[in-house]
Order: structure tokens, then sequence, then C-alpha cells
């Protein structure tokens, strides 16, 4: 049985798919390309894990309604170099997570129930959903703070499984933490859409869990700690993720140490040289995706490190700039940086338009398709997110805002309302033109 047949079994569901009504009401598309748009996202994290499988189920570009999840489902095959020219969506699947009193859980379920609003790839190159948490973080995981109490998604702890706040281990039982990821990726593979996850590097904000005993801090010159980073990673790769995004991946083999934030050691550049190749052969997935947070402005640099692409080189206001960034490097076909239409340091404030215009460039600046750059955007490019808040107040805290402790609260008041509908219509209006390309 299929891991996605699994979880619906171990939630008390049947396998058994229906049209879904609500969604054949919300469709946007492009040729075959289907999803839903002019909503909010609390109206899909409102509903149940199985409406989530009937609506990508409805949505599948093949027009054909399995009424069991099909047991073959592959990633969408854009090669082993898609990560080249694709779009890297992050959803912080803790901020979208069950919201209960001052516990959070379940996030993973929430990722599956976001999926149909996540528009899929285009003809030329993928859409990948990157996650911000799959490992423990360090303080508070499983546990909403208060608004401004520090609960930070850059501090991760090894060898302990995987998060509290992501998990549903109510039922991990009946399925296994790794099945549960297994099926949001086959999901999210139904969708047309690539998956992957967020890393940390810096030594200092890496715990190793050990038996019995207080946590220790990671350290790149422990062999056994670079085993454990390379195992940990091997293991989600084998459930179906196919991108990496490395925080602090600027700063790797100590480049330019005087604009580094983050905390602790570094690995040495042939140190992550050997990291990389590692994971890709140990997972025996050529086609992995290693994307770098600032990783662009020394190109062969970053190609020789074993990355695909990194953010914050190209303009991405300009569509001008990202046009001619495009044609420069139309004939690097390993190696790219990418256009942020923003990054998870986002501090808020811009606007709607400045978004949408960033979006533009990010899809549409170059002459041929098969020249366009990469792309990063963050959940709030898709669904802005209440005004006294950013994508980085959520990344550094992880606060409820559920006026009466429930999940549908928190979801309800993490977005903004009308003005928010209105500008998912519009970005939905620019896959529209972007996915047959």
């Amino acid at each position: 049985m299929n891991e996605v047949n699994e979880l619906l079994l171990a939630l008390g569901e049947s396998t058994k798919l229906e049209h879904d009504k609500w969604t054949l009401e919300h469709i946007y598309s492009s040729g075959n390309k289907k999803w839903v748009a002019n909503i909010l996202p609390y109206q899909l994290l409102t509903r149940s894990v199985k409406d989530a499988v009937n609506s990508l189920m409805t949505l599948d570009e093949a027009n054909e309604f399995f009424e069991n999840f099909p047991d073959n489902i592959e990633t969408p095959n854009y090669g082993d170099k898609w990560g080249r020219n694709a779009n890297y969506v992050e959803i912080n699947n803790r901020a979208i997570a069950e919201m209960h009193g001052d516990r959070t859980k379940n996030g993973i379920l929430s990722s599956i129930k976001i999926l149909p609003a996540i528009p899929p790839s285009a003809k030329s190159w993928a859409n990948c959903v990157i996650l911000s948490q799959i490992f423990p973080n360090i303080f508070g995981d499983g546990y909403n703070k208060g608004a401004f109490e520090e609960n930070s998604i850059y501090g991760i702890k090894l060898n302990a499984g995987y998060s509290q706040n992501i998990i549903d281990f109510d039922i991990a039982d009946k399925i296994s933490p790794e099945k549960q990821l297994t099926a949001f990726n086959l999901l999210a593979h139904l969708h047309g859409l690539k998956t992957g996850f967020r890393t940390v590097i810096s030594a200092d904000q890496i715990k190793v869990a050990e038996p019995y005993k207080e946590d220790i801090v990671f350290s790149w010159d422990n062999p056994e700690h670079v085993e454990l980073f390379i195992n940990e990673h091997v293991k989600l790769v084998k459930t179906g993720f196919e991108a990496i995004f490395i925080d602090s991946a600027k700063h790797i083999g100590g480049y330019e140490m005087e604009n580094y934030t983050g905390v602790g050691a570094l690995p040495g550049y042939s140190q992550m040289q050997y990291i990389l190749y590692e994971i890709r052969s140990r997972s025996g997935v050529t086609s992995i995706s290693f994307a770098g947070e600032k990783s662009t402005d020394d190109f062969a640099r970053y190609k020789n490190l074993g990355l695909t692409t990194g953010t914050a080189f190209i303009e991405p206001d300009n569509y001008d700039e990202v046009k001619h960034w495009s044609d420069k490097l139309k004939y690097e076909k390993e190696y790219a940086p990418g256009v942020e239409v923003s990054n998870d340091n986002d501090e808020g404030g811009r606007t709607y338009e400045q978004r949408l215009n960033r979006i533009r460039s990010s899809l549409f600046g170059y002459e041929y398709a098969s020249d366009k750059l990469p792309s990063f955007f963050q959940m709030e490019d898709l669904f802005p997110l209440r005004y006294d808040t950013s994508t980085h107040h959520l990344m550094m805290t992880n606060p409820s805002y559920s006026l009466d402790n429930t999940p549908k609260s928190h979801w309800e008041e993490l977005f903004t309302k009308d003005d928010g509908r209105a500008y998912n219509a519009q970005v939905a209006d620019l896959f529209i033109y972007s996915l047959n390309k």
C-alpha cells in the first residue's frame, strides 16, 4: 500500500477518492495546468487531509481521475539539472501548523492541505516547494510562544528524529514520520511539483542529541558529526525531497566572513564539496538541487562547490536587469544565480504592486524559456501575511494568532483577508501566462 493511502487510513478516512466540488469552483488553469486561487489559506487549511487528496486528484493535469491514489506517482521529470531554472516557493510549515492552545503540531498535514493552491510546474521548468522546518528546533519545539519570544527555526537538533511541530505523532504508531513525509512528497508530485527543505550549517545553531545525555554542540571537526549530518539529509532525500536550501551557504570555507550573521563555525570548502557529493551518492538521487543563501557573486566558486543556484545577486525590481542576466548566463546549465521575490529575512513593508512586479521579473525575464533564471518566493508572496508580522518574524518566533485557542482561528488571523484574496488572484493571473512557456 502506498503512503498516501496509509496516511488516509491512519487518519480514519476511506481511501476511495471523489471529485471535489469546492475545488471545481475555485480552479484557475493554464492549458492542462490547474490549481486553486482567489482564495484565503484558511479555506484550505480548515479542510481535511482527505479533502486535500480529493482536491489534488481533481486538479490532476492528466485529466484522469483515480478512485484510489495510484502506486506509480513519480517526480516531474525535467532532467538532472532541473534546479537551474526552477521557481522555489518556501512554505513555513511551522507557521501553518495546528495551534492547539500552546501546542504546535501536524505541520506536514497543513502542508498537504495548502498544496492545491501552489501553481504546478510549467512546460519548461519546475516549481519547487521548500519546507522551512523538518528537524526539531532547539528551543520550544512543539510549542508556540508569545509574539516576541524567540523560538528560532534556525536552530536545529540532529539525531532526534523530526519536529513535534511538523509530524503527526498521534498516528505515528500507524504511519511512521518518514512515511508521512513521503505522503506529502507523493501528493506534491501528483500536483506537478518538486519538493525540498531548508537546512542550516552554522555549527552553534546545531545540537546533537545523545541518549540519556545532554545535547552537545555540533562540530565540523568531528567526523561522527559530519557523518550524522550527511545521513540525516540522505534519509530525507529518500522520502522524496529533491532540493535542499542551505542557510549561510555564501560563507562556506570562510568566504567574506565580515558579512556572516550566523553563529558558529562553517564547513570548509572541500569538506562541503564532499558532503554534497555524498548526499547525492548515498541517496542515489543525482537530480538533487542544492540552493545556497546568497551564494551568487563568484559563480565558479559555487558551481564547483556543487551548488545549483543561489540568491540575492540580481536586482529583482528591474525586469531589464533580470533579462540581461538571463541572456548572459544562458549557456550556464549547471549553476546560475536566482531572482528573489523575497527571502526568509523579509521584514515586510513591501507593497503588493512591488511584490507583483518582482514576480513578473522572475517569471518573464528572459527571451527564451530555456534561458529562464531560477527564482525564490516565500509563502507571503502567494498568501500575504497579517500586517503586524513578517516572514522573518515567523522564522524567529512561533506565535499563535488564535483568538480562541483553536487552529481555525489561527489560520484565519495569520493572513490578510479580502485584499489578500484579491492579491492571490493577481498572482495566479501571472502564473497563467507563464505555465505554458
